[in-house]
């Protein structure tokens, strides 16, 4: 069993010699670099979140062309829970945590309105029936806590008075919740609900010891997680030292975290009103464009492992572009590209859960919100818990153009090869030290900008909640990649 923990000065020697990638040729070399796993995932490790503005009806994205304090202007209909084709979706992902929070998590009323009849509130039948799309789908829970909006110079500090009802409640009812965190990426608060509700990263990690306190007293086999900082591509956590908060919260918190997340979009949208690299269709599909995801993650193990060295590393939210995807690009078979390369290097960087925003909802949804359709990342998602096992290892590419991951079969006397094609071109690939090709599986379709995919040259579909591996026939060629293509080598010793 490897550490619950991952260096980063280790993984600084290994990815530099993963990174260095030789000319390109007419035929690419992948090589295993050791027989030895380098990192651990968890058997949660895709997870994903329904937005708490989808499971309550709040203001949401489809349809909104523009922002509002970091919210879609369009008023939604509370989400059905009770659907089987969406319980069907679920369960094929397999082990999952399921993340309730987002921006209105911090603006809602648990239960009653608070005398303001505008008020968003998470009522009590909503909350037992999460419970039971909890149970039945056989998910872990990660909620987020309301951190609350005022002036923190005029109230003072956090209390936790606004979760107690809430908690009172789900201890009544036996429900439980794996991982809780305080408040919705906190260092953009500024962003959100304005300059004057900007808590600062020692009064923050002040707040965050009393919250511990309290969730450890009344739901003491949960997980705290924090500060789920929000990072920007190119930015950071944008402006110094107004929001760059998450080291100084690490280093003054008091408590112990049991992990230590953050949230990143490599790309926005074109709701957002401040974009450092725009969601296009050849953006994501760019290797160039995915590793500031590495940047930004070996910052967080490096500060991880000086001041809560035995908290596991999570990417709580992420997704294809912030402000709820881009229409045509998340949507469609090019955001496949970005979300293949980060679940393999979030992987290798030691991260233990990649939390997608958002299994349904948005542009970005795994599934359609409307038409309760998968789309082209769900399938890329599927293929992904059945081939790709907890155990990572070290993988070199000589041509720059294919991006490789490996990790163990879930079967284990396996190991599985990602190979992502960024290429317009088919390519020859020669494997070196990982066994004798067992079988293959390749995402393609017909361009970039296209709602459906196939994999193996068959449109996958859940006909009756059920889809297996060997309903997709074998392929003839298997040691070429297409063009524009996404594989899963499946190897035996």
């Amino acid at each position: 069993m490897l550490s619950n923990t991952f260096s980063s000065k280790r993984f600084s020697r290994t990815f530099k010699v993963w990174a260095r990638r030789p000319p390109k040729s007419d035929k690419a070399l992948v090589k295993l670099l050791s027989p030895k796993p380098c990192a651990e995932v968890a058997s949660e490790y895709l997870s994903f979140s329904i937005d708490i503005s989808v499971l309550v009806g709040g203001h949401w994205w489809e349809g909104s062309t523009g922002v509002n304090k970091g919210l879609g202007t369009q008023r939604i209909e509370p989400i059905n829970l009770n659907s089987r084709k969406l319980d069907a979706f679920v369960q094929a992902l397999g082990a999952s945590y399921l993340r309730i929070g987002g921006s209105e998590a911090d603006k809602i009323h648990y239960f009653d309105n608070g005398g303001d009849e505008h008020a968003l509130v998470l009522r009590r039948e909503t909350w037992d029936n999460l419970h039971a799309f909890i149970a039945r789908n056989r998910l872990k829970f990660m909620f987020t806590f309301k951190y609350g909006l005022f002036d923190r110079k005029e109230h003072g500090a956090w209390h936790g008075s606004g979760i107690q009802q809430l908690l009172a409640y789900t201890r009544e009812k036996n429900y439980c919740i794996d991982v809780c965190e305080l408040g919705n990426e906190l260092n953009a608060y500024w962003a959100f609900h304005g300059l004057q509700s900007q808590p600062r990263a020692s009064k923050l990690a002040r707040d965050y010891s009393t919250f511990i306190q309290l969730i450890r007293a009344n739901l003491p086999k949960a997980k705290i997680c924090g500060p789920g900082s929000a990072f920007w591509p190119r930015l950071g956590e944008t402006i110094r030292p107004f929001s760059n908060i998450t080291q100084k919260f690490l280093q003054s918190l008091t408590a112990e975290l049991d992990i230590v997340d953050w949230h990143y979009y490599p790309f926005q949208s074109t709701r957002s009103p401040v974009r450092t690299r725009t969601a296009k269709l050849q953006a994501v599909i760019s290797p160039q464009s995915w590793r500031a995801f590495s940047h930004y993650s070996e910052q967080l193990l490096l500060w991880r492992d000086r001041y809560q060295p035995n908290a596991e590393l999570w990417t709580g939210e992420t997704g294809s572009a912030q402000c709820g995807g881009q229409v045509k690009v998340s949507d469609r078979f090019a955001s496949c590209f970005w979300w293949a390369d980060q679940l393999g290097r979030g992987a290798v960087l030691g991260q233990k859960v990649m939390v997608r925003q958002s299994l349904i909802g948005g542009d970005y949804g795994l599934i359609d919100r409307l038409s309760l359709k998968a789309r082209p990342d769900y399938w890329v998602s599927w293929l992904w818990v059945r081939l790709m096992g907890t155990q990572v290892y070290m993988v070199e590419s000589s041509d720059p153009e294919i991006v490789s991951y490996c990790h163990a079969h879930p079967e284990k006397k396996q190991k599985t090869l990602l190979l992502i094609n960024t290429s317009s071109n088919e390519k020859r690939v020669n494997c070196v030290s990982f066994g004798v090709i067992k079988k293959t599986y390749s995402v393609t379709a017909s361009k970039l900008d296209a709602k459906k995919v196939t994999i193996n040259g068959v449109r996958p579909r859940l006909r009756g909640g059920k889809l297996a591996l060997s309903d997709f026939p074998k392929q003839k060629n298997i040691q070429c990649l297409a063009p524009f293509s996404i594989n899963f080598w499946c190897f035996v010793n």
